[in-house]
């Protein structure tokens, strides 16, 4: 069917759908040339299966099957048409999720000598879309030896890091890589979904500067014949938006809320920020006396698996050293937890935040290599990772991953989970555990839903219900990487007023990285400062 002229997507009285239901109804929507959008809405509102319906995920389908196009002064309006039909790639914190996923799927490190499978290299991914899959131990083609030779490469900074196995790479690293990869496919259309989610601030102003420089070409040229990829950027705050977004497209209850101009949305957003400023500290008051309610109903299960564990020193590393091939992470590093003192850990990607939370966590196997104490115990002398697990709440990338495996737990099983320290649950839970998982997930927002599997909900609340599990009992150490990662205004405030209020209990012990300077805790008075490819690569420092 021919697209309306300067219309390069349309969509008219049309519903999102999967294999099973409706996701978002009533659609009705135009991106004309010369227009930058930006999607944004609450998380599980409908934004994100717009997006991925947009990238081919779920079906458009019209709400009256087999309706006729309209009619608009004689011509023919399509129910949906897309200019880029096929030729469409998403950046996405769910992509990268998935991309860990297949790495671990794809692991051979049991059957390969020495033990250790790297898997496809940054590298080999991002010339996938030239090469098409290559074999493991096949020789490397021409294009993927001088893959840094593209613009797309230099330009997302990557250059550094395409011969490290995706694996070992870090959030950060991982978004900027699916990004040199969306552009070295050549694909029309770019989605980039909370594109700045786990980036440091050179990577944030690669990432705007990227978005401003193609989005102006276009705008001032009205190309269409996509010299340039057209982009539509995702958010799930209005934050750190580039100058060069026009118009907003808003979901909230899975319906369109808004759709115009950036200045009317700007203006809404406005009077919906003076709104909630009226309310703030009487509702954030009311939330921290709900959290220390529910603390103190579920510490019959805290007590349970009480820690008995009472000495200030809760975590030592002496001289650590962490890396691989060549590659150090970690060189002689000293540092000292003790019971009370919230931490800051901040540094550029790939310092090493991630691999340090790791040796604490045992997720690193180098912690057994080196000088480390978990609450009195030397690590490697005996103790059980579930030992050590039982003193520690965990929110983190890899235990998002594999929860994203376990997809069809109830959102229920989650919070108990979390009493347990497993993933998933393996044994029937008692009606004191399930009813504290229901007072926690509403609580959380999620009142009513807690039948709902964990695979069906939106990335930001799947994020919200594990710092939940994390949360639920009370544990020393609450370990949280980039916690806020996908959530929306709402979700975020709430997590922080939680994990403020869990601070001031004086039973745990935070370690917090972050990126988002408005995200620091006031609490957090000791900041551990990393700095990769110095001497010493590491900084203490007390506000």
């Amino acid at each position: 069917m021919k697209t309306i002229q300067n219309h390069l997507i349309t969509i008219n009285s049309c519903r999102i759908e999967d294999a099973k239901r409706t996701l978002v109804d009533n659609i009705s929507w135009t991106m004309h040339t010369g227009e930058a959008w930006l999607v944004i809405g609450p998380n599980g509102g409908g934004k994100a299966s717009f997006l991925s319906a947009l990238a081919g995920k779920f079906s458009i389908t019209p709400d009256i099957p087999d309706q006729p196009s309209e009619k608009t002064e004689d011509k023919q309006v399509p129910l949906f048409s897309s200019v880029f039909d096929d030729s469409v790639e998403i950046v996405s914190l769910e992509r990268a999720a998935a991309l860990i996923q297949e790495e671990r799927d794809n692991d051979e490190s049991e059957y390969i000598e020495g033990g250790v499978d790297i898997g496809r290299t940054g590298r080999i991914f991002i010339a996938e879309p030239l090469t098409g899959p290559l074999k493991k131990g096949q020789p490397l083609p021409e294009i993927v030896k001088r893959i840094e030779t593209y613009p797309a490469v230099r330009l997302c900074g990557v250059e550094k890091i395409l011969d490290r196995g995706i694996k070992y790479m870090s959030t950060g690293e991982i978004r900027r890589t699916l990004l040199a990869r969306a552009l070295i496919s050549g694909k029309k259309l770019l989605i980039l979904s909370d594109p700045f989610a786990g980036l440091d601030v050179d990577s944030r102003a690669i990432l705007l500067d990227f978005f401003s420089t193609i989005t102006k070409k276009q705008l001032s040229e009205g190309e269409t014949d996509f010299t340039y990829p057209h982009i539509i950027l995702g958010m799930e705050r209005y934050y750190e938006i580039p100058d060069a977004v026009t118009h907003v497209l808003e979901f909230r209850e899975n319906k369109i809320s808004f759709r115009g101009t950036r200045k009317d949305y700007e203006q809404i957003i406005s009077r919906r920020e003076a709104e909630s400023a009226k309310t703030r500290e009487s509702d954030k008051a009311a939330f921290e006396e709900q959290i220390t309610g529910l603390q103190k109903e579920t510490e019959i299960i805290n007590n349970d698996t009480k820690d008995t564990y009472t000495a200030e020193k809760l975590i030592e590393m002496h001289h650590v050293n962490v890396g691989w091939d060549d590659h150090t992470v970690l060189a002689d590093f000293s540092w000292t937890l003790h019971k009370g003192e919230h931490w800051l850990i901040r540094g550029p990607n790939g310092s090493g935040k991630t691999t340090f939370l790791e040796l604490i966590t045992g997720d690193n196997m180098q912690v057994y290599s080196n000088d480390i104490y978990m609450f009195g115990k030397k690590r490697g002398t005996g103790e059980t990772m579930w030992e050590i697990k039982a003193k520690l709440g965990i929110v983190s990338y890899r235990l998002h991953v594999e929860y994203r495996m376990l997809g069809g737990t109830s959102l229920r099983n989650v919070i108990i989970s979390g009493f347990r320290d497993s993933i998933g649950l393996y044994d029937q839970a008692t009606d004191v555990e399930t009813a504290a998982a229901d007072k926690w997930l509403t609580l959380g927002g999620f009142s009513g839903r807690e039948n709902e599997s964990f695979g069906n909900l939106s990335y930001g609340e799947q994020r919200a219900v594990l710092i939940l599990r994390a949360a639920v009992k009370c544990p020393p150490v609450l370990i949280l990487d980039e916690p806020c990662h996908g959530l929306d205004e709402n979700y975020r405030q709430k997590i922080l007023d939680l994990l403020e209020t869990i601070a001031s209990s004086g039973t745990t012990t935070l370690l917090h990285v972050t990126h988002e300077s408005d995200e620091v805790l006031p609490c957090e008075k000791h900041i551990l400062e990393l700095h990769p490819g110095k001497t010493p690569m590491y900084e203490i420092l007390t506000v």
